[in-house]
């Protein structure tokens, strides 16, 4: 008997499917990596050093830094650079996204990999909450800041590390910040990426017609360190239980090059990919009210509003 998944449920039966990879080589490619110390970010950064691309990596922790700089120099021959950013304060991303484009002339693949999950709700200097900031914000402000000089290196492309955690939804755009609704640390995770997707879509429009494309993607169910900001018993419980149902991060990289490389993605934007196979998000993902108002917010929380006006 041949099961037919329903169409939101699809992401169950394509998590299990055979994916698709490239071996297209980099060499000469650009690629600004978020998040890449560590977990999705790091196999991405391997992946592309692999197939010869340059790294400039925007990270958080100096110390890590440097020890991924040194270890993927030496074992790839490519150059690896670093800019140093917490994605919790919006004044130090900007401020790290600048010094990137003062300093190279082109950027051809962004990748905004850098995730966080809290299970407390915590609010930053200017009163945002800390996980729509870092997972939301912070990439959107990387991703505006960056565009002109993506459109002048096209062609090229924009990937946003997003979630299947889109699902859990929690996104009010009249209560961004958890002030009139009890916080949980899946709803806030999925908000934070509803978010993005929303604004994926409004950018794809925007960029139509200038060779940068842009799309999202689930890296699939794998063993990474996010959450290990939380406490102790969260931290056993994802380590010595959740960990033991999930995949190696390896297949998220080869992924993540994928979308990154191959010829077959060219002209493909605005699209959402669990892995390497596009699916269709949850329906408040695509909600054209929330994207509206969410591009708007996003923009002004940022504070580039201001700058555009």
């Amino acid at each position: 008997m041949i099961v037919k998944f329903p169409e939101q449920l699809m992401f169950m039966k394509n998590s299990r499917a055979v994916q698709k990879q490239s071996d297209e080589s980099m060499d000469g490619k650009v690629c600004v990596v978020t998040g890449a110390t560590s977990g999705v970010g790091y196999e991405a950064v391997k992946k592309l050093a692999a197939g010869k691309a340059t790294i400039v990596m925007l990270v958080r922790n100096e110390n890590k830094a440097k020890a991924v700089k040194e270890e993927i120099e030496k074992k790839y021959s490519v150059f690896i650079d670093y800019f140093i950013a917490d994605f919790f304060d919006l004044k130090q991303v900007e401020k790290a996204v600048m010094a990137i484009m003062g300093k190279y002339p082109r950027v051809d693949v962004l990748i905004n990999s850098a995730g966080l999950h809290s299970t407390k709700r915590i609010l930053n200097k200017d009163g945002y909450e800390m996980v729509f900031c870092v997972n939301h914000l912070a990439p959107f402000l990387i991703t505006k800041l960056l565009l002109n000089k993506l459109i002048e290196s096209s062609p090229s492309r924009i990937i946003q590390v997003n979630s299947e955690g889109h699902r859990f939804n929690g996104l009010n755009v009249k209560d961004l910040n958890w002030e009139k609704r009890i916080y949980t640390g899946l709803r806030s995770y999925g908000a934070s990426k509803t978010a993005q997707l929303l604004t994926v879509w409004q950018l794809a429009e925007e960029l139509k017609g200038t060779g940068v494309t842009i799309n999202a993607m689930h890296p699939g169910a794998v063993r990474t360190n996010i959450g290990k900001n939380n406490g102790r018993l969260y931290r056993w419980f994802l380590h010595h239980v959740t960990w033991h149902f999930l995949k190696e991060p390896k297949i998220s990289g080869e992924a993540i090059y994928y979308l990154a490389s191959s010829s077959e993605l060219s002209n493909v934007s605005g699209a959402f990919f669990n892995l390497t196979i596009e699916e269709i998000p949850a329906k408040h993902a695509m909600d054209p009210k929330k994207q509206e108002k969410i591009w708007e917010l996003s923009l002004k929380m940022t504070g580039l509003t201001k700058k555009e006006g």
